[in-house]
């Protein structure tokens, strides 16, 4: 029998197949030494298995408060953001910002949701970040810029003193 890796399984079909291996006449040890999980592991759900059947190895449904946003609204939350200007929802700049997706969340949804959640909610889901955008002059010329930055810089710039005068300093000691 070809057993997929450990991580291939969710961990419903890891317990159903420590079971089915048990029900098949395996050892609980080498049940377990398969799947790479515990022999107490297989002995606690072959023995749910006896008391609950197949029910007993199900998985539960996760802990926790349920989202505030069914799966499509999330999707059109996102797609605002992805695809959208915050200006076609009347904002003034075309900046998405977390308060700003937490407005329109709570126009549209009805629902009330914290802009300092809505960060890291937007950056698990690969969208925005809460950055601002490097300001640029639209009369910024890059050439003249690159120009400048080449010719008369290095005259401005402070230099180091020259290598053959020695650098003196009353706070720190000579080294």
């Amino acid at each position: 029998m070809t057993v997929m890796p450990r991580m291939a399984l969710s961990p419903e079909q890891r317990r159903r197949l420590a079971v089915e291996l048990t029900l098949a006449g395996e050892a609980p040890e080498h049940a377990a030494e398969v799947l790479g999980v515990s022999e107490r592991s297989v002995w606690r759900w072959a023995a749910a298995y006896r008391e609950g059947g197949d029910a007993a190895l199900a998985s539960r449904p996760g802990r926790g408060r349920p989202p505030k946003l069914s799966a499509a609204q999330a999707r059109q939350v996102l797609g605002w953001v992805e695809g959208r200007s915050a200006c076609d929802f009347g904002f003034v700049t075309d900046r998405w910002t977390a308060p700003r997706v937490a407005a329109l969340i709570g126009t549209h949804f009805g629902v009330s949701m914290n802009h300092r959640y809505l960060n890291d909610w937007l950056w698990r889901h690969g969208r925005i970040t809460p950055q601002v955008p490097e300001r640029r002059p639209r009369e910024r010329d890059e050439e003249q810029v690159r120009r400048w930055v080449d010719q008369q810089w290095p005259a401005v710039k402070k230099r180091r003193p020259s290598a053959g005068r020695r650098w003196f300093s009353r706070t720190r000691a000579a080294s």
